[in-house]
């Protein structure tokens, strides 16, 4: 079996929250979905929780942060190019959430930063695959 990776994170308005990242294009599992939890699907085997304060706290052993003071976790997210990275950051900002700093192009990698409702930071990037696999040789 292979390793699949949850982000758990806290949401104020779970439904807000999965109608934000509908409108970047992402997916709901049903079967792990329900009035407390949704599960959002990044990829085949990297998934987000995202949790209403109450089933987070059920987990959790320390206070609900609050990411729009504080930064908890950066979650990077790696595209196929520079335009689906500018494309998410659009969609990102025109459903709600911001763009807390400009973008960083350094040649070899493309990155831009949102902010989800709860303050959650994304950052979706693009790296150059000729630079990954020079730097693996």
């Amino acid at each position: 079996m292979s390793t699949k990776m949850f982000v758990n994170l806290p949401v104020s308005d779970l439904d807000k929250s999965m109608a934000f990242y509908k409108a970047l294009g992402f997916t709901f599992n049903s079967q792990f979905t329900d009035a407390t939890a949704a599960c959002m699907v990044v990829s085949e085997h990297n998934y987000a929780m995202l949790l209403t304060h109450d089933k987070f706290k059920s987990f959790a052993t320390k206070p609900v942060a609050d990411a729009h003071k504080t930064t908890g976790v950066l979650v990077a997210i790696s595209l196929d190019s520079k335009k689906a990275v500018d494309e998410m950051i659009g969609k990102a900002v025109k459903a709600g959430g911001k763009e807390p700093r400009a973008k960083q192009d350094h040649g070899f990698m493309f990155q831009r930063t949102f902010e989800d409702l709860d303050g959650h930071t994304w950052e979706p990037f693009w790296m150059d695959p000729a630079f990954v696999q020079q730097s693996a040789a």
